[in-house]
């Protein structure tokens, strides 16, 4: 595995897996993953959540080999978290994407009913589309891929706010590239639910950065300039926000490069 960048606030965040397992609903009221009863899994979080995602993800993925497949879920988070915010090779960044879908697609497969296998497979592969461009992955079909797997998701955890940040996200952009007619008969894409599911995340984890980055981005999709306002104070009330970990000071920081630009 080629090293990976460093989190730029290394030592910011020193979490062990005492405080990880305190203040787990806090760090997780995103994602809805159950506390690990696994003591190699609990510690390659506390890897994740102090920024360390290298050695996060080859800890979850040495734990999963050991036979606790909560591991694969650490690894597929590390290196998503990892390759969206700090890769900064294209190419290496789709790689990393295409290997974590995989991982979560099998994972899905021997567990059916653990609502991040399908996650962290929709969340891979929607950040691989965005880098393709949405209009190329459409046509290859991951479009109604990233769908289901969100759908599936939420079904299966009702309260998961990420994906419902991400299958909002979904229909903003599709609505975005290829209108909202053909958006609407060809992808299922719908103004209105994207809107909902939006407001939807924001009552499920009311402080997310990431949440009200996505639907400022959303609105503005969906809404046009008129919402503009409504979209820089989300962004505003993001940057503003308190992170508890290295993933949220990643959100964080990406609100406040926005509102300088």
């Amino acid at each position: 595995m080629a090293k990976w960048t460093a989190f730029p606030h290394a030592g910011d965040y020193e979490f062990d897996a005492a405080s990880v397992k305190k203040q787990w609903a806090r760090l997780h009221a995103g994602d809805g993953e159950p506390l690990p009863t696994d003591a190699t899994v609990l510690a390659a979080w506390a890897l994740f959540h102090n920024g360390e995602f290298q050695k996060a993800a080859e800890a979850g993925l040495k734990a999963a080999q050991a036979g606790h497949s909560a591991g694969i879920t650490v690894a597929n988070k590390a290196t998503c978290i990892y390759a969206n915010y700090l890769e900064k090779k294209e190419k290496a960044r789709l790689d990393l994407f295409m290997e974590a879908a995989a991982r979560a697609e099998t994972l899905a497969a021997a567990e059916p009913k653990n609502a991040n296998a399908w996650y962290w497979q929709a969340y891979a592969l929607g950040r691989y589309s965005q880098g393709i461009s949405v209009a190329k992955a459409l046509a290859q079909g991951l479009g109604g891929k990233v769908k289901a797997a969100l759908e599936q998701t939420i079904k299966l955890q009702p309260k998961h706010a990420d994906a419902h940040i991400a299958l909002a996200s979904f229909h903003a952009e599709v609505i975005d590239k290829v209108g909202a007619l053909i958006g609407g008969m060809t992808y299922g894409a719908k103004r209105d639910t994207g809107l909902k599911l939006f407001q939807q995340a924001l009552k499920l984890n009311p402080g997310s950065a990431i949440a009200m980055i996505e639907y400022a981005n959303g609105l503005v999709m969906l809404e046009g300039d008129k919402k503009m306002k409504e979209a820089t104070r989300l962004y505003e009330q993001a940057a503003a926000s308190k992170p508890m970990d290295a993933m949220e000071r990643l959100d964080v920081e990406m609100a406040k490069a926005e509102l300088e630009d």
